[in-house]
């Protein structure tokens, strides 16, 4: 056989397989078996060495006849089979235009978002600017500078991440406070929110990582009424118009003297309740005021100046505002429960 009649033969079986193929695989093996690297054709090119010299220009047109002929087949009869999957797809897939549109689901804020926003409202209110710090802080402003040194028993407390020995993850928003009074521009009020990080065990009530909100106050003759005063108007303002307060002694190193707030139960409105375990007081801050060591340390004269701070946990706003029982629910971002909000 000639290769004239061999390009001929391969030229037909390639059409005829062409023609019986039922679908794109089967088409793109008839593409490697003709004209792949190891096809037919490349076979045949390959064989061209024993063709005459005078006779190899009219054999390689041949050729390129041969493979121009089976690639515009190959190619005609993939557009066909792929119109007619295109075809038997919209046949099966009915799109109905008349129809409404899916709704898309829209985002909406946290828990702690909605806590946050709320006490943020009502201390701007009052006249006091929000100011953020980093998490990642000196030690000498996590603990020094406000008045717990080295060997201070409350330290042992807090004492918990750390980068290297000045460096730790923040354990309160405080050394936010000593970096603004530091800078020396006074009267100061502000709020300090965001998170902070401590070694504690994971449980409904505690996490190694929360919120904390911590408000400061320095000017002339501030004294403890003026605290009584703004924490008893924040509790009425975030709880309900007939909240009451109530301040019992505690001891904090950075404020003196100190107290610990609580707030009648809006649930049972004092009277005793499940959720404020019977006491009709439900505790929600910490506060006092600020120690002149720590004024001092920051480069404020206590003889002149005098303060007050206080701070409360975002977290403990979300659970009790909401009733939430258990902390972890606003961090395990179930659906479920954040679409309650």
């Amino acid at each position: 056989m000639d290769m004239k009649e061999k390009l001929q033969e391969i030229r037909q079986e390639a059409v005829k397989r062409i023609q019986n193929s039922d679908g794109l695989e089967q088409l793109n093996e008839v593409r490697v078996a003709y004209l792949g690297k190891k096809g037919q054709l490349t076979a045949v090119l390959k064989g061209m060495k024993d063709v005459a010299p005078q006779d190899r220009p009219a054999v390689g047109q041949l050729v390129n006849d041969t493979r121009a002929h089976i690639e515009e087949f190959l190619e005609d009869t993939k557009k066909r089979m792929e119109q007619a999957v295109r075809e038997r797809k919209l046949a099966q897939e009915v799109i109905d235009v008349t129809l409404p549109a899916r709704k898309p689901e829209t985002g909406h804020r946290h828990p702690n978002t909605i806590a946050l926003e709320e006490v943020e409202r009502i201390f701007i209110g009052m006249g006091y600017e929000v100011v953020e710090g980093p998490e990642v802080e000196y030690d000498e402003y996590n603990f020094t500078k406000l008045n717990i040194p080295q060997d201070h028993p409350a330290k042992d407390e807090q004492d918990t991440f750390y980068i290297n020995k000045e460096i730790v993850l923040r354990t309160q928003t405080s050394p936010v406070q000593a970096r603004v009074m530091e800078k020396g521009k006074l009267p100061i009020r502000m709020i300090a929110p965001g998170r902070v990080f401590r070694s504690d065990e994971v449980d409904a009530t505690h996490s190694p990582s929360f919120h904390q909100i911590e408000g400061l106050v320095v000017d002339k003759n501030i004294t403890f009424a003026d605290l009584k005063g703004t924490l008893e108007e924040f509790a009425r303002e975030l709880f309900g118009p007939e909240t009451q307060t109530k301040f019992r002694p505690h001891h904090f190193p950075f404020t003196e003297p100190s107290a610990e707030v609580d707030v009648s139960c809006f649930k049972c409105k004092g009277s005793g309740c499940r959720f404020c375990k019977g006491s009709g007081w439900i505790e929600i801050l910490g506060c006092g005021m600020v120690h002149p060591h720590v004024l001092e340390m920051c480069g404020i004269d206590p003889k002149e100046y005098t303060g007050f701070a206080f701070g409360v946990g975002l977290e403990r706003i979300a659970l009790l505002k909401y009733e939430i029982d258990d902390m972890r629910l606003l961090y395990e971002n179930d659906i479920r429960f954040l679409n309650q909000f």
